[in-house]
């Protein structure tokens, strides 16, 4: 795994972490520190700012450990997580509700997530092989 497949998928990591803290720490915080309100960082905004950055290194991570280790299942949850996410985005706040909106981000943020945590792995697992050698 090269270096740029890594730093993506820590990145990808993060993002989809930061999406998950959102919807479980944004309440609180907004209930605790009203500037937040004020500030415009608003949940729908914020949603669709991390889907906007979420999408496009999720689908490039994946892709890259996907081509590397050809386990398609790690794209499937991936692809699972980010349709998730954008059907949220899509379908909002006033036809889920908040308990909707929030579980249905919750649920894709930990798919993209987990679908991370495997592609590293993965890829990792296969760089450390010394199969391809043998056979050169």
């Amino acid at each position: 795994m090269n270096l740029n497949t890594q730093f993506i998928d820590k990145v990808a990591i993060g993002l989809s972490s930061l999406c998950l803290a959102h919807c479980l720490i944004f309440p609180i915080m907004a209930a605790v520190l009203p500037s937040l309100i004020a500030s415009g960082l608003t949940s729908e905004s914020f949603h669709l700012w991390m889907v906007i950055c979420v999408v496009p290194s999720s689908i490039f991570a994946l892709t890259l450990g996907c081509k590397k280790h050809a386990k398609i299942s790690v794209a499937v949850i991936g692809l699972l997580g980010l349709s998730l996410l954008l059907l949220t985005l899509i379908l909002g706040h006033d036809i889920l509700g908040e308990y909707g909106e929030k579980l249905l981000t919750f649920i894709g943020a930990i798919l993209i997530a987990f679908a991370h945590i495997k592609n590293y792995k993965l890829c990792q697992q296969q760089e450390s092989c010394e199969c391809d050698g043998a056979h050169s």
